[in-house]
């Protein structure tokens, strides 16, 4: 028995030091998403059902947060042919490999063949590639840019801004959608839309105008099958993928939309979970980058938790 308990002595002896530097050691940093999801609801923001679309696939619903903000005669222009029912019946019919793809009317140019604009769309807008940046809040990123001399958020969008000038745009992400336009600046009415699949294209950025991103579905996007080089047009109208309609959330009854809710740039969950991601610290990274690009932060989405 003796023996016994001097075994047991000489254990406790041996693990009490490693328990006390366990105590000792500092905390286990938290993982990007851990600082999201342990995040309070006043860092959320409900998704404005007056600003979103939804296009409807054969595959599913993509949901497209608009950005008036930026592009508000696009947007409103957008909103019209919505409500007309414009892209109800027509296609995606570009796919371009690490790129974008694009949809609309693609028989629009043909003499006799272009699907009628709804009434109250405008045919002349002024292009929108760049917004004074005067009494906007700019959640800035202290990374260092190649194509911005700062970038950062704002309205909840990744941007561009260049502080002598005065102006911010919108940066072409994975997700962001664009109006798509001829050689002429303000050709672009926001009839034909194309969203980034690929590597960001940020050489586009403050040459189109740019009016949302996707905040739901990309996946049903980025799987549609790539058209034929050198622009992914489909030549074989068949291959085409069909839109079953685009609406304005506001009008979908409530009972049929789909309740989202993106996390805000300018609230601590956010900063904190991109510096996570900025100095990675867990078993895999075996060095920190200490950078983050723009486009690489993603703006996280939630469905609401019930209440």
């Amino acid at each position: 028995m003796r023996l016994a308990l001097l075994a047991l002595a000489l254990a406790a002896a041996v693990i009490a030091p490693a328990v006390a530097q366990d105590a000792g050691a500092p905390p286990k940093p938290r993982t990007a998403q851990e600082i999201i999801d342990a995040a309070p609801a006043s860092a959320w923001r409900d998704l404005d059902p007056a600003n979103t679309l939804y296009m409807e696939l054969a595959t599913g619903r993509v949901i497209i947060e608009l950005a008036p903000g930026f592009a508000p005669e696009h947007v409103a222009n957008i909103k019209t042919m919505a409500k007309g029912g414009f892209w109800d019946g027509l296609t995606i019919y570009r796919s371009q490999d690490n790129f974008v793809v694009q949809f609309g009317d693609a028989e629009g140019e043909e003499a006799g063949k272009a699907k009628p604009y709804p009434a109250g769309t405008k045919t002349h807008l002024p292009a929108e590639f760049t917004r004074s940046d005067a009494g906007v809040r700019f959640d800035r990123l202290p990374d260092v840019d190649g194509w911005a001399p700062q970038v950062g958020f704002a309205d909840g969008f990744p941007v561009g801004r260049n502080p002598q000038t005065g102006r911010m745009w919108m940066a072409h992400c994975y997700g962001v959608v664009g109006a798509g336009r001829n050689n002429a600046p303000d050709s672009s009415i926001g009839a034909e839309l194309y969203a980034v699949i690929g590597q960001a294209p940020r050489a586009l950025d403050h040459q189109l105008t740019v009016v949302g991103r996707v905040v739901q579905g990309m996946e049903l996007l980025s799987v549609i099958p790539r058209g034929p080089a050198p622009m992914g047009f489909y030549t074989d109208p068949a291959l085409r993928t069909p839109i079953l309609s685009v609406k304005l959330a506001s009008d979908v009854p409530a009972a049929q939309r789909t309740p989202l809710q993106l996390l805000r740039t300018d609230s601590q969950a956010f900063i904190d979970a991109t510096e996570a991601r900025r100095n990675r610290k867990d078993d895999f990274y075996t060095q920190p980058p200490g950078h983050i690009d723009l486009c690489g932060v993603p703006l996280p989405v939630r469905t609401p938790p019930a209440r």
